[in-house]
């Protein structure tokens, strides 16, 4: 094995295992259909969703510590590493940086670009999102919910919202429940629209607690709450993008040009 190419898919992970099994294994799956040269392993960065998949369910996932240890004792010598990761923030540049760190020397080590790297990636998962609510009625929103974050990358989320506007839908937003665009942004903007009734999805690769709890809790404080508080009627999608078939694609076509480009 001391010559064999693997891959490695780094995921934060989710408690929630009906959209584990939906989003992230079906995408680990996907990784080993495509690439049967490859040996193929995982790694979830978070250690506290590790731990309660293990003591509630008895599911081991390794973390990136592990997943690396158990890739040098199999002797690997080229490795292409695959995040779930929507963009390069504040876990994507931790996860490179720790898996470097417990890399061998003699381990060349390569990465794929998470989700929203390229303006092209960003149309593509729109059109993705487009053809999910292409029937929404005229008079109806959807608002996107992604997570946000305080790195600068943050602003991917605001350029995706134009790009929906210049893509005819005047009536889908994108907001974030952590950073800006808003829920107060958001229910502005959808005030100025025609619409009466608002749908919220995730825009998060699983429909996890920020999709459960955040946007369609029961609590005031929820995106649900809020919108319904504004006025509207409203209807919660619970489905991660990662069950999107085309969002898949877009993973693994990321993985397929890291191959390549090391090659």
């Amino acid at each position: 094995m001391n010559q064999k190419q693997a891959v490695l898919l780094v995921s934060f992970g989710t408690s929630y295992l009906s959209s584990k099994e939906k989003t992230i294994d079906r995408i680990l799956e996907r990784t080993k259909e495509e690439f049967p040269d490859c040996a193929v392993y995982q790694a979830w960065s978070s250690k506290v969703i590790i731990k309660i998949l293990k003591e509630r369910n008895g599911i081991v996932i390794p973390t990136i510590e592990e997943a690396m240890a158990k890739i040098l004792s199999d002797g690997i010598k080229r490795l292409i590493v695959q995040p779930t990761h929507f963009i390069n923030g504040i876990e994507n540049e931790a996860m490179e940086e720790l898996i470097l760190q417990h890399a061998a020397p003699d381990i060349s080590v390569s990465f794929g670009n998470p989700l929203l790297t390229s303006t092209e990636d960003q149309k593509a998962v729109l059109q993705a999102v487009i053809r999910e609510f292409s029937r929404l009625p005229a008079d109806e929103a959807l608002v996107y919910m992604g997570h946000g974050t305080t790195h600068h990358a943050n602003s991917v989320y605001a350029a995706l919202d134009y790009m929906l506007k210049d893509m005819d839908c005047p009536n889908f937003f994108m907001g974030t429940v952590e950073a800006y665009p808003d829920l107060n942004a958001l229910i502005r903007q959808v005030s100025r629209t025609n619409a009466r009734k608002v749908h919220l999805a995730p825009f998060m690769l699983v429909a996890g607690d920020h999709a459960n709890h955040d946007m369609a809790g029961k609590q005031e404080d929820s995106w649900k709450s809020q919108f319904e508080a504004a006025g509207y009627e409203v209807e919660c999608h619970l489905k991660g993008l990662g069950e999107y078939e085309g969002i898949q694609d877009i993973y693994l076509e990321h993985l397929r040009n890291a191959i390549e480009q090391g090659a």
